[in-house]
């Protein structure tokens, strides 16, 4: 019975005791875990056949929690940790890929501006600012299930941190004027909340002058245009939001003026919450193959093909790559704080890096060892396969941008040059 229960698809990523794990996380972890097998797994081939948004999935997340897991307790919700939710955010990334991503988006509205702010310098009138304004915030989210997106590409230079955001807000009386573009916004047409990153209006645009601001899908000037049928994740909908003479007001500040700027500087782990959606990708595409050599797989023949050497020696190596991303993984999450040290960041690059580039790895070896009935898209290998290639290019850490960022750090210190 142990052996059997090894090879459980539904087995956690991180035992509890192995990863100690407390009580409380552990039951937040397997309830997302458990969500995840019952209410995503079913519905994930649909969404990525149709490229629609699971709204049902983020309705039925609401009575669980999970719209609030990185709430903070006093506010109504579970206020898990940045490890913590990396964890959960794996366990859902193994049933539907879309799902884990976009509530990743989500998520990050309530990180962002709970444990992450909290760790910032402000001035006691920005403090008391956020500390006045993010409770309403919050309370969308507990009491009304709004869900909230994180538009944040625009095709330049921006989402990689090299340039001003192009989406510029221009100060009115009690408020912005909101004008600019996303692309790849997911969520689009679906989010009740926009999540902008945007430059404020000055004489010389700054990144120092990032707003973060919360936009109403139904505000006037907000509309999202384009088709949407990509290779993979096809069930974000991540059309494009144009926003035209949008008003906001200060009251949707999610962060005061200035704070994000020193948040994307001082917290560079906030850009690594979208690799969590890829650990569990990896793990299913391990989890499957296991399962359909061993005649287990649902869907399939009760046929064992685990007898063949060249069967055995993929698994091994899927392992042995499966556990190399885990640990890399696992420790980038555990270091995940303000002012990382140098060591610290190079890893976190390189953990991006290789999340990413495995996931896609395991998948396409997994259809190699799993063979022709691996490609029928009534099995989920296919889907994996095509979600896990799109970790790569997601800014703002992208594979290129992540190996640019390690080479140039790791050879030149702070300020240092050539000259």
């Amino acid at each position: 019975m142990n052996i059997i229960d090894t090879h459980k698809q539904d087995a956690p990523i991180f035992a509890p005791d192995a990863f100690r794990l407390s009580d409380e996380d552990a039951a937040l972890i397997a309830k997302t875990r458990s969500f995840g097998k019952r209410v995503l797994a079913p519905r994930a081939a649909i969404h990525d056949r149709e490229a629609t948004f699971p709204i049902e999935n983020f309705r039925d997340m609401h009575p669980e929690g999970l719209l609030g897991i990185c709430v903070p307790r006093q506010h109504g919700g579970s206020g898990a940790s940045f490890r913590t939710y990396c964890l959960a955010a794996a366990e859902l990334g193994r049933y539907c890929g879309a799902t884990a991503l976009s509530w990743n988006m989500h998520v990050c509205s309530t990180l962002w501006t709970g444990a992450l702010a909290d760790d910032l310098e402000m001035s006691a009138q920005d403090r008391a600012e956020h500390n006045a304004r993010r409770p309403a915030h919050y309370r969308r989210i507990i009491a009304d299930g709004a869900i909230y997106s994180q538009p944040f590409s625009e095709g330049g230079a921006a989402a990689a941190g090299k340039a001003p955001f192009g989406t510029v807000a221009t100060p009115v009386a009690g408020g912005y004027l909101l004008n600019g573009k996303k692309i790849f916004a997911s969520l689009s047409g679906a989010a009740d909340y926009y999540g902008v990153l945007c430059t404020e209006e000055k004489p010389v645009l700054s990144r120092a002058d990032t707003l973060y601001l919360a936009v109403p899908g139904n505000a006037a000037g907000v509309s999202v245009v384009g088709d949407w049928d990509p290779l993979g994740m096809r069930g974000t909908v991540s059309r494009t939001l144009l926003l035209k003479d949008v008003f906001v007001p200060e009251a949707l500040e999610l962060m005061p003026r200035g704070i994000y700027f020193q948040a994307a500087s001082r917290w560079p782990h906030m850009f690594f919450t979208l690799a969590p959606t890829y650990m569990g990708i990896a793990q299913a595409a391990y989890d499957f193959t296991v399962q359909y050599l061993r005649g287990e797989a649902p869907g399939t023949p009760p046929v064992k093909r685990r007898m063949y050497p060249t069967k055995q020696i993929a698994v091994a190596e899927m392992l042995v790559m499966l556990e190399q991303t885990r640990a890399l993984f696992l420790r980038t999450i555990a270091e995940a704080r303000i002012d990382p040290g140098k060591d610290e960041r190079l890893r976190a690059y390189a953990a991006q890096y290789t999340i990413m580039e495995n996931a896609n790895a395991l998948c396409q070896r997994a259809l190699r060892t799993c063979g022709g009935q691996a490609m029928l898209k009534s099995l989920p290998l296919e889907r994996l396969y095509r979600d896990s290639r799109c970790g790569s290019l997601m800014l703002p850490w992208t594979a290129e941008l992540c190996l640019d960022r390690i080479g140039r750090e790791a050879l030149y210190e702070a300020g240092e040059s050539d000259e």
